[in-house]
């Protein structure tokens, strides 16, 4: 899945709120469980390569900004997909993200993309929102203490990139630290942009890196692959995330939002241990509504498209051997369908505990895995272009 290890559920720094202490992308050992056993980010990696066709580059860069990158994967798919359909084109590839584990797994995919297509900048922020496009923090006093670093990577081949990133790490450590926000989600602590590209192509880039006090946002792709928590409302999801990104295309650049869906078997195995629940009740027509209701007479700007359910809708699955679901399914079948349904699902730690002290959770993941053949998840996209 392309959900972030942490993700801001509300946008502006609050003081801690104990009550609402729990953040579900926090737990990395479910996160990085989950993206190994299935095939979310392959399959929304081509979902959004998908929308390429539709992009028409203009001096002096194709812009992509990827609205939480995750560990890069998704980002390093959807690279390849632009190096292969625009091999000569500068990129501009901006990344927002608050944890530092992924910052570091997104990093490492880097060197054999900057030399697969040297003519890449990329930028990674831990900023929010409503500032990450821009590279500049809403408050003046904070923008004070932006930290800005700039690395010109020497060398022509990915083993001499890689030394020079693994040195980030040190720089990484003091300054991509966050603090509990207002629902407990973390905020960043100082905010940072980590500029990187190759030495050897610094002419030819020139006008493609950012400078610290010309900030823009006119992007041709957006990316946000599950931005924001399934349970918030499509007001505040609109509001803290899809709005803001809008603001920040380009004339003729186009916004790609995905998320859960349900309606899967993922769901039965939730919905048999927790009858009722069902945290997927916010539709991407309703968010698209909020959105137009936020931009005001700026929505006339932008088509807004929900698609038919046959261009939205897809599904991707658990990777499992040919003869793992059959009579006796091994432990860690089990154990991993589990943890991925109630991964996307985005079930408290508290209601897991619970429901893990009896065996209810096995028998119901065993079931629903012989009853389907497996397991898969559906989710949904809709896109938001400016004219």
């Amino acid at each position: 899945m392309t959900q972030q290890s942490v993700t801001e559920i509300a946008d502006t720094p609050e003081t801690k709120n104990d009550a609402a202490e729990f953040r579900f992308f926090d737990n990395r050992q479910k996160y990085l469980l989950f993206v190994n056993t299935c095939s979310e980010k392959w399959v929304v990696g081509d979902r959004i390569a998908q929308e390429l066709k539709y992009i028409t580059p203009t001096p002096p860069s194709i812009r992509i900004f990827d609205a939480g990158v995750g560990d890069g994967t998704v980002l390093s798919r959807v690279w390849r997909a632009m190096h292969h359909r625009f091999p000569t084109v500068p990129f501009s590839i901006y990344g927002k993200e608050v944890s530092l584990e992924d910052v570091r797994l997104t990093l490492e995919k880097l060197p054999d993309r900057l030399y697969e297509h040297p003519a890449s900048v990329v930028v990674l922020t831990n900023l929010y929102y409503s500032e990450a496009p821009w590279l500049t923090p809403r408050s003046p006093e904070t923008a004070k203490n932006m930290v800005w670093k700039e690395v010109a990577l020497k060398g022509n081949c990915a083993h001499e990139f890689e030394q020079q990133i693994v040195d980030l790490q040190p720089f990484l450590s003091e300054n991509w630290q966050v603090r509990s926000g207002k629902q407990g989600n973390p905020v960043y602590e100082r905010p940072v942009a980590l500029v990187l590209y190759r030495d050897d192509h610094r002419f030819l880039l020139d006008n493609v890196i950012p400078k610290q006090d010309s900030p823009r946002a006119d992007f041709d792709l957006i990316i946000a692959s599950q931005p924001y928590r399934a349970i918030a409302s499509a007001e505040l999801k609109a509001k803290n995330v899809i709005t803001p990104l809008a603001r920040a295309l380009a004339p003729n650049g186009r916004l790609i939002a995905i998320h859960s869906l349900g309606n899967d078997p993922g769901m039965d195995i939730v919905e048999t241990v927790w009858p009722g629940l069902n945290p997927f009740t916010v539709s991407r027509h309703e968010i698209l509504e909020a959105v137009k209701q936020q931009l005001g007479d700026e929505a006339e700007d932008f088509i807004f498209s929900a698609g038919s359910n046959i261009e939205s809708l897809f599904n991707y699955e658990m990777h499992t051997l040919p003869n793992e679901i059959g009579n006796s399914i091994g432990t860690s079948t089990l154990l991993a369908a589990w943890n991925a349904a109630t991964y996307v699902a985005q079930i408290e730690d508290n209601k897991l505990e619970a429901a893990m002290t009896e065996d209810t959770y096995k028998t119901a993941t065993r079931h629903v895995l012989k009853k389907r053949g497996g397991l898969w998840f559906q989710n949904e996209s809709y896109t938001i272009l400016r004219r």
